[in-house]
């Protein structure tokens, strides 16, 4: 008799969800395989197999999925990658794989905030110098290039490795690993004199949004794309994969 082999499940990660998905999954019998797109050099590693790179648009994670027998999808990228969120769903669609995504729930507007809402990076950038000429820039490295126009105002950005061309010609970047706590933040907004925030509502810590409201500095928030059906923490997705790999 053929050894029986444990359900295969794909996680699309990259954070901290994802890591921590994996690390519950792989406690039970099933094979746990967590893709990465390999664009942080030294990323933190989730537990069970690890797969580096693209898969060459929707009908190359197709035939990934087709190939390595894969049972569940998890789709737990950044709110934000939209690429790989498309390319997700049409894959699993044309192989029948089942299919979640894994979003943490964004902020929620809070009083003393001065937030004003925008649909993409290009109004966000829009919007500058007229709330603020000094701006912490914390959308990720690879968004900087959207505000690489604003000559008129100085750019402080964070991220985890160097940004790539272009970017704005007064830039000043923090290479910097999270989490960040709240007295962290309000050191870093006064000692660069930051008078507004940019970011993409991402969820997660709210540490720098906290220093905001008690600095009474206005936030530049650019909204998540739309999505589907999702669960909206680690135990939702785990609970999600058992059920859905259980009658396999």
């Amino acid at each position: 008799m053929p050894p029986v082999t444990p359900p295969a499940v794909l996680i699309l990660g990259g954070t901290t969800e994802a890591r921590a998905l994996a690390d519950v999954l792989a406690a039970v019998p099933l094979r746990v395989i967590s893709s990465l797109a390999g664009r942080t050099t030294k990323p933190l590693l989730p537990r069970g197999e690890l797969r580096i790179g693209g898969f060459g648009g929707a009908d190359g994670l197709a035939a990934y999925l087709r190939e390595h027998r894969i049972d569940a999808v998890v789709d737990a990228t950044h709110p934000f990658a939209a690429g790989i969120s498309a390319n997700a769903a049409t894959a699993a669609a044309h192989a029948a794989v089942p299919l979640l995504a894994l979003r943490r729930p964004g902020w929620t507007e809070q009083t003393g905030d001065v937030w004003h809402r925008v649909p993409t990076l290009e109004r966000a950038a829009a919007l500058l110098p007229r709330l603020g000429r000094r701006v912490f820039l914390t959308t990720g490295r690879q968004s900087i290039a959207a505000f690489a126009g604003r000559d008129d105002c100085w750019f402080l950005a964070r991220s985890v490795e160097p940004p790539a061309p272009p970017l704005p010609r007064h830039l000043e970047v923090v290479l910097d690993r999270g989490p960040f706590g709240v007295d962290g933040e309000l050191r870093l907004l006064r000692a660069h004199r930051i008078d507004v925030l940019v970011s993409k509502d991402s969820g997660g810590d709210p540490a720098k949004l906290d220093a905001a409201r008690e600095l009474r500095i206005p936030v530049i928030l650019v909204d998540r794309p739309a999505a589907g059906a999702a669960a909206g923490s680690v135990a939702e997705a785990a609970d999600w994969v058992l059920r859905t790999v259980a009658g396999r």
